[in-house]
């Protein structure tokens, strides 16, 4: 019965193709031994200049991609590539993580994760998982927008039934948050309301909240399930949900409003967020706002390492980080609804329990 399922998984992966790219054919050879045992159709090269060209004139899904090689580095195949192909899923294996670029680099090249180069590919494996997943959902994306009509009443529904499978997907992953997009969902279009937006606004806000997190798809199960303090490399890979829920999304012209919010809602006022360390009013608004629930959210509801925080812990949270983690304006505004609103707080957690 194993073996069976071992069969159709790797049947499964067999529709994926991997590029490993690596001046040393040793890593070649163990990459291409691991994951055409794990059922990937692969590819291994070891000059990065034929790698390009080899992008350039076929399909791959995924690239392992090493950084330091000769004649040229990582971050400049991935520049050269992005000059024409902007879907490929890139992997970074680095000899050592003070060897990675700069995150900057990272963000700025579409690089979705990275790894240190080991004799075991346990982690690599996890990552090439999660990135077939984000891939997987990219695909469904694409193939929603060519198949939608012109008209607009089947746009409408297409959209509303795509959000639906693939936010469930997410929230299936871990049941700590199973609501959590609802309710910040809901809570977007609460405080948006008492900040006076219009209606195009609210939308934006409401279907922003449902989205924020979808690049969690491609965050192991593992990192988002662990109840103990995460490391750097496991945070740093939490910190990729953004760019990965974009680079999902932004596909299909009808998520361009959302794309905002999904890409910035866990910037900082004061600038130390991510993932593009926005300050102040360069953060959208909208992304602002959907911060600030989205924290509420996070403090309010249980969590496999806490409980939920009581309301007067939330409150001087809040109270603290004004000016610094959130929007100094749009906090106060939250403050107002928790201590004279909170009745509406309450309708929507009774809601999406």
């Amino acid at each position: 019965m194993r073996k069976g399922l071992q069969n159709v998984a790797n049947s499964e992966n067999s529709k994926y193709k991997i590029i490993a790219v690596d001046d040393e054919q040793g890593i070649i050879d163990s990459l291409s031994i691991f994951l055409k045992r794990s059922g990937y159709s692969f590819t291994g090269v070891t000059d990065p200049l034929e790698a390009i060209e080899m992008v350039r004139n076929e399909h791959f899904d995924l690239m392992i991609l090493d950084f330091i090689m000769t004649p040229i580095h990582g971050d400049a195949v991935v520049e050269e590539i992005r000059k024409f192909n902007k879907e490929l899923y890139i992997l970074l294996l680095t000899g050592h993580k003070d060897l990675a670029p700069p995150l900057e680099t990272i963000r700025r090249l579409d690089i979705q994760g990275y790894c240190e180069k080991s004799d075991k590919f346990d982690q690599l494996l996890l990552l090439i998982e999660s990135g077939i997943k984000s891939i997987e959902q990219m695909n469904e994306i694409k193939k929603i927008n060519e198949k939608l009509s012109a008209t607009y009443q089947e746009l409408e529904k297409a959209y509303m039934e795509s959000i639906q499978t693939l936010r469930y997907t997410v929230e299936a992953k871990d049941s700590y948050t199973r609501g959590h997009s609802d309710r910040v969902s809901e809570f977007s279009v609460l405080l948006g309301k008492y900040l006076g937006l219009s209606d195009k606004d609210l939308k934006t806000l409401r279907l922003g909240g449902l989205f924020h997190d979808i690049g969690k798809i491609g965050v192991p199960d593992t990192i988002l399930q662990k109840a103990d303090k995460l490391t750097d490399d496991e945070y740093s890979q939490i910190k990729q949900h953004p760019n990965i829920g974009v680079h999902i999304l932004s596909n299909a012209t009808i998520f361009n409003d959302i794309l905002p919010i999904v890409e910035h809602h866990h910037e900082r006022y004061d600038g130390r967020g991510y993932p593009g360390m926005l300050k102040g009013e360069e953060i959208p608004y909208l992304a602002r706002i959907t911060a600030v629930v989205d924290s509420f959210d996070a403090m309010s509801s249980k969590r496999a390492y806490r409980d939920s925080l009581p309301l007067d812990t939330i409150i001087s949270e809040f109270e603290r980080c004004k000016g610094t983690q959130f929007d100094p304006q749009i906090d106060d505004v939250f403050l107002d609804i928790l201590r004279n609103h909170y009745d509406e707080i309450k309708e929507i957690q009774e809601r999406y329990k």
